[in-house]
């Protein structure tokens, strides 16, 4: 097909320059009936436009056609090989196509190359490109078109999960970021968690409402497995996570349709737009903490970012707005997942394939987890017996030394093997190693007394005490004996008035105290410096 320069080149020709047709053809290298087709055609439509009087003429069809490159009419062109017949085999094929959809048989449908291999099978003469653009245009379905919605104050806010990728304490771990945005002012808050549960999805929640202090009226979800809990005909059940969130913040849900993101195209947005701004510059953090600190910077910093297509407005300004749209604020929903179980021999409990301790004399009773995002925690007969930080792999185990008193009292050569022992503070494990190595049954004495009678700061202040006399003095008789003397002290300062004589009298009483305890004699040797 000539281009439009080439025509333009032939009629300057044949009209200022009075070269024939021939001489033409030659010149620009087009066929000389090509060229006389576009001569003929340009001056029968002057023709036309230059008579007078004649009004059955369209003068703009004239215009258009001396003015418009010139077009090949390919679309009348018989098709040589594909009949209607052989249309309606293919078409009959893919109905069978539809059938299995319809049926879950997605999996088992012929593609264009299985049509084709059946066409040629019948003895029908038709190649593969045949088949496969018939196949096309049969199935071609009209585009979607979009429509841009205006949203109420207040109304809507729209969740999703996106997966991130960080360093925390050097080991590279993949998080689940919970997004909202709401959509009447792109609103964006995002928070990280270890998985996509129902205790973070109803946990993300709570910290979001919390956050905003208030509720949006509706929550918009795609089809995530925390939210849809399966699929009645048309139609999506929730799971029961969302509908204690919906009944205890009073908000209605709605579901996107599938492969439908655009149904939800703020927070889609969102995800991709909070995880490069946060992400891209910084992906290393000491803990799982800091990176939701860093991660609450960078929303803010976003939230307060003037918006073009909001009159210059803020996402917070326009929060503030959306204010007294919101449902009330409601305190923060208790997001844990509830299980029940059985303390093993080894006093632990099961939770996603990992176990935490509870303390020892439970073996065998029946016990109550709830099982939050970071946490877990234990009851018995409606009394918290144990509280762990939660595990993020696969099974590991949780131990608390402090669970296993009892046991290692009775059984103290297993104490420095323990499992438990493993895990126990450093702290701990130094006051071990400096003073009580072979004295284990002395020591679960001392840590017995620290879980239940004083805090670890006391019993480490007596320890000190204690070590600038001698070493062999620290013991768990001695270290009971100076925390009850220093309560003492303590109680009896709260009530002496506070004159220079009663102060002197009483540090002297004190001095005589530990002399009389560790068979010293400070208080002689101060009186003879005196």
């Amino acid at each position: 097909m000539i281009t439009m320069n080439i025509m333009q080149k032939i009629l300057m020709m044949h009209i200022h320059e009075g070269r024939s047709r021939r001489e033409i053809a030659r010149l620009t290298g087009t066929h000389r009936e090509t060229v006389g087709k576009y001569i003929h055609q340009y001056e029968e439509r002057r023709r036309q436009l230059l008579a007078e009087g004649n009004d059955s003429v369209d003068i703009q069809a004239l215009i258009d056609a001396l003015t418009t490159a010139p077009k090949y009419n390919v679309g009348i062109r018989p098709k040589r090989k594909l009949t209607d017949e052989i249309a309606k085999k293919i078409q009959a094929h893919l109905n069978e196509n539809e059938i299995k959809r319809n049926q879950g048989q997605r999996k088992q449908q012929k593609k264009a190359m299985d049509i084709f291999e059946a066409l040629e099978a019948e003895g029908v003469d038709i190649s593969y490109s045949t088949v496969l653009r018939t196949i096309r245009g049969l199935e071609r379905k009209p585009k979607e078109a979009f429509i841009k919605a205006l949203y109420e104050p207040g109304e809507i806010c729209e969740f999703d999960w996106g997966e991130v990728k960080l360093k925390i304490n050097g080991r590279l771990q993949t998080f689940q970021m919970a997004v909202f945005t709401s959509a009447y002012g792109n609103y964006r808050f995002a928070y990280l968690f270890t998985k996509q549960t129902t205790e973070c999805f109803q946990e993300a929640h709570a910290l979001f409402f919390q956050h905003i202090g208030g509720v949006h009226r509706t929550m918009v979800y795609d089809n995530m497995k925390v939210a849809v809990k399966r699929f009645v005909g048309t139609g999506k059940e929730p799971t029961q996570g969302l509908l204690q969130l919906s009944l205890y913040y009073g908000f209605q849900h709605r579901f996107c349709n599938i492969h439908s993101g655009n149904e939800k195209g703020h927070v889609e947005r969102s995800v991709e737009v909070v995880r490069r701004k946060a992400f891209a510059f910084r992906d290393e953090f000491d803990s799982l903490e800091e990176a939701n600190q860093y991660l609450q910077q960078v929303c803010t910093r976003r939230n307060q970012k003037p918006q073009t297509e909001l009159s210059g407005q803020t996402a917070i300004e326009r929060l503030e707005q959306e204010r007294s749209f919101l449902l009330p604020a409601m305190p923060p929903f208790d997001a844990a997942r509830v299980l029940y179980g059985r303390v093993d021999k080894y006093a632990t409990i099961m939770v996603d394939q990992n176990r935490y301790s509870v303390p020892d004399h439970l073996v065998g009773e029946s016990i109550m987890t709830k099982v939050y995002s970071t946490r877990v925690v234990c009851f018995h007969q409606e009394i918290q017996v144990a509280e762990h930080m939660r595990l993020t792999g696969s099974h590991e185990w949780r131990f608390d030394l402090n669970h296993y008193l009892e046991t290692l009292k009775k059984k103290p050569g297993a104490f420095a093997g323990s499992a438990a022992w493993h895990q126990a503070p450093q702290k701990i494990k130094t006051i071990y190693e400096m003073y009580y190595t072979r004295r284990e049954r002395d020591f679960v004495q001392l840590l017995q007394y620290i879980r239940d009678d004083v805090g670890f700061t006391e019993v480490e202040q007596a320890i000190e005490a204690l070590q600038r006399i001698h070493p062999s003095h620290v013991t768990t008789d001695k270290i009971k004996v100076l925390c009850a003397k220093n309560r003492e002290m303590v109680v009896a300062h709260a009530t002496l008035s506070k004159t220079g004589q009663e102060i002197t009298d009483r540090s002297v009483e004190q001095l005589r105290a530990y002399d009389d305890l560790f068979h010293t004699d400070t208080l002689e040797t101060k009186e003879d410096v005196a």
